[in-house]
């Protein structure tokens, strides 16, 4: 398996890919995009074990978001079942990546540390914002390097995470694998990344005017077009049951000329 190189437009078309999947089930994507946050702040909120609970979860329940963008894209119906679907098939394999992303979170704090961001990496494995905004700005000037390290490993971590759950679920991967592949494909695709992501960036300045109201739209799009950006990468092969999404997308560009 080996990502397509795509054309930088190729970034809009995945977003109006993800609002055409979330147009299918609108209600119910909000629903289900609640249902998560709601979940994730609860477990959170257990001291000690529940962040990194919710880290090695993280994996199995994007899982299950995709799996729903699947079901649309096939004609089926928008379950909630579906958001358990990746604690069904491959949980052992999802796990296992949420758990080599947590490690990686734990090594480049251990990194920040070391090259003088003690004192911010503390504040931001604390969970907690100092009330004095003087605290982080002297936290941050003294740990230049640190922020910039940190910058750039966890964008590391990030584009090698950015479509490995995908992998691993629906092609069946092994985690390492798939981390690599992912962030083979982001390097790939710098072009369109960056036009999605910038667009990402300017729909969530409008989502936040209107009382934050817009993010019940935004969220759910920024899955569905994740999904919709994976299936251009990595298109089906000939003869796989995966090839209706090819047939679906292109349906969809030709609504949205």
């Amino acid at each position: 398996m080996e990502p397509q190189r795509l054309a930088a437009g190729q970034g809009w078309q995945w977003i109006k890919q993800g609002y055409a999947l979330f147009m299918k089930a609108p209600l119910l994507w909000v629903v289900l995009l609640l249902i998560c946050f709601i979940a994730a702040v609860g477990l959170s909120a257990v001291p000690v074990v529940g962040e990194p609970l919710a880290s090695l979860l993280l994996p199995a329940v994007l899982a299950g978001l995709m799996a729903g963008c699947r079901a649309l894209e096939h004609g089926e119906e928008l379950e909630l079942a579906h958001l358990f679907s990746g604690f069904q098939q491959r949980t052992a394999q999802l796990v296992t990546l949420g758990g080599i992303a947590l490690v990686g979170q734990f090594v480049i704090f251990g990194v920040m540390m070391m090259v003088g961001g003690a004192t911010l990496v503390s504040i931001l494995m604390s969970g907690q914002t100092p009330q004095d905004p003087e605290i982080i700005r002297q936290a941050v000037s003294g740990a230049g390097i640190a922020v910039l390290l940190g910058f750039t490993l966890f964008s590391v971590l990030v584009m090698a995470m950015q479509f490995a759950p995908m992998l691993v679920f629906f092609n069946n991967v092994a985690p390492v694998t798939a981390m690599k592949l992912s962030f083979r494909a982001f390097l790939h695709n710098i072009g369109p990344m960056s036009v999605y992501g910038l667009i990402i960036i300017f729909l969530s300045i409008l989502a936040t005017i209107p009382m934050m109201l817009g993010w019940l739209v935004l969220m759910p799009i920024m899955f569905t077009s994740a999904y919709a950006a994976y299936c251009g990468i990595f298109p089906a092969e000939k003869g796989s049951q995966q090839q209706p999404q090819n047939e679906f997308f292109k349906r969809d560009d030709q609504t949205f000329p």
